[in-house]
């Protein structure tokens, strides 16, 4: 029988195919069939938990169906449902992704694990920011979590409660990230990697999210470090939330529960459970869309939790942007910042003008960066230093100040790094063709990575080629600051932010407490 030269390559190139695909991978619930991708092996869109749909919407993360046969993992699966709908988003969310360099599973390689930011009402694991492969080339297996946002993810209700074996609602979506984790621990070993050796790392609400991992009681032993970039979760709590100080207690959260199903015009959780996600109410800023201190999973305030020493003591590396507050700042003069400052800040309001102040006619950057340390470097500061003072692990701390230079006179001369653009630096995803793109944005990147790499393997950041960064102590109190290099630093703004830490202390006394009702 003749055989064509074109069957013959139709034939070696399916071989070839068949050659690269990895064997298929063994979880808790069936197989999953990744793909290799040059010298890595992807899994995406692999299942942890159970559709948290119909009754299983806002309740805990539930383990999911066994599948016979072998189920594909080569595409990422929906975000979680959010904004308006549009886009490839759904309620059946709960899936994570991995990115493998073992060979063999016996490898026993240390995990970082991803857990996204967007303020819990938007956050995706697919955006191509967030491709784990260049990590991963570092010698680390890539886990990045999928969790619920919005209402979907944080509504706390009087009859959600009442359901509830521990008598709380809200949080399922940090609920969803320990359900991940917990699924690491049980299946990573299958993919190459340590259970032993998992780190989280996260930025903004996901930086926010390790944090609140790391004093919860629920996460005890599901991993060994955390990276928090811009997070922390130290403000006390008050009915009215602000940026730092974004915290409601049960009932509070069970209140506007019952004014978001009044707001969806139904009157029981029954009957809020069958509307489909677009007929809720939604939107940024919801108040139904953050997690609060419930008494299980967030077991109280954290300052206090880390005061007296109740949190999981593991090596962390945390830290926030410079300019933080140009992301987040609206005041256009000096005459509403005053105003916006007195309005949350009362009695405690000239200390702060007095140390975060507008810059002639102008709100320029000493003024955003009372917002930049509300919000992120005050809450990151205080946890480092309770850390250091009650705690046996390692505390590293950073600031990240990379930005453009620009002449004196122009209106952006006093701009630093806002927020969430350290992220592609991590990840090592910045678009190479970007022309504002510079040498120093480069080096600075493959030295964060490697700095977030090392830390994964050793607990530590340091390692050959990168410079010595020193541990953060309350008698040595020394910060990494990366702007084209890596130097050591003292920190930021440190007066102003002793003021401000007056404040935040005022506010956990009987005073502070009934004021802010």
């Amino acid at each position: 029988m003749k055989i064509s030269l074109v069957t013959l390559l139709t034939l070696f190139g399916a071989g070839l195919c068949l050659a690269q695909q990895p064997a298929p991978v063994a979880t808790e619930y069936g197989l999953v069939q990744g793909a290799t991708e040059n010298d890595l092996t992807v899994y995406r869109g692999v299942p942890f938990a159970s559709p948290p749909v119909g009754d299983l919407r806002w309740r805990a993360p539930q383990p999911h169906a066994k599948w016979d046969g072998v189920r594909p993992a080569t595409a990422f699966a929906a975000d979680p449902y959010q904004g308006d709908g549009k886009g490839n988003v759904s309620e059946d969310c709960l899936y994570l992704n991995v990115w493998t360099p073992a060979k063999s599973a016996g490898e026993k390689l240390p995990v970082l694990v991803w857990i996204y930011g967007g303020g819990f009402a938007f956050g995706s694991t697919s955006t191509p920011t967030h491709n784990g492969e260049f990590l991963a080339r570092k010698g680390v297996v890539l886990v990045t979590i999928n969790y619920r946002v919005g209402s979907l993810g944080f509504l706390a209700h009087p009859e959600l409660s009442a359901e509830s074996p521990q008598k709380v609602s809200g949080n399922y979506g940090i609920q969803d990230q320990i359900a991940g984790l917990r699924w690491v621990q049980r299946n990573i070993a299958a993919f190459g990697g340590d259970p032993a050796k998992v780190t989280i790392f996260g930025e903004s609400a996901g930086g926010i999210s390790v944090s609140m991992l790391c004093g919860s009681p629920e996460a005890k032993g599901l991993f060994r470090g955390a990276i928090s970039q811009s997070g922390g979760n130290f403000g006390p709590t008050r009915p009215t939330t602000f940026p730092g100080e974004n915290m409601r207690g049960l009932a509070d959260a069970e209140k506007a529960g019952l004014a978001y199903a009044a707001k969806a015009g139904v009157t029981s959780l029954a009957e809020l459970r069958k509307l489909t996600p677009d007929k809720l109410p939604g939107g940024w800023g919801n108040p139904s869309s953050w997690p609060i201190v419930d008494g299980w999973v967030i077991a109280d305030d954290q300052f206090k939790l880390y005061e007296a020493g109740r949190y999981n003591d593991v090596d962390v590396l945390i830290g926030y942007n410079s300019d933080e507050g140009l992301s987040f700042s609206r005041e256009k003069t000096p005459e509403e910042f005053a105003a916006n400052v007195r309005l949350r800040y009362g009695s405690f309001a000239d200390k702060l003008l007095a140390a975060y102040p507008t810059a002639g006619d102008r709100v320029g950057k000493t003024a955003r960066d009372l917002m930049r340390d509300a919000a992120f470097g005050w809450p990151t500061w205080s946890w480092a230093r309770l850390q250091a003072r009650t705690g046996k692990s390692k505390v590293f701390l950073y600031y990240f100040d990379q930005h453009a230079e620009r002449p004196a006179d122009s209106p952006e001369a006093d701009h630093g790094m806002p927020h969430g653009v350290d992220v592609p630096y991590v990840f090592q995803t910045l678009d190479r063709n970007d022309p504002k793109l510079t040498p120093g944005d480069l080096a600075i990147s493959e030295t964060v990575s490697t700095y977030w790499t090392n830390f994964t393997k050793f607990g530590d950041p340091n390692g050959a080629g990168v410079p010595a960064w020193p541990r953060f102590t309350e008698t040595k109190p020394q910060v990494m600051h990366f702007h084209n290099s890596a130097t050591v630093g003292p920190v930021p703004s440190e007066a102003a932010l002793q003021v401000l830490d007056t404040y935040f202390a005022w506010r956990r006394t009987p005073e502070g407490v009934a004021w802010a009702k």
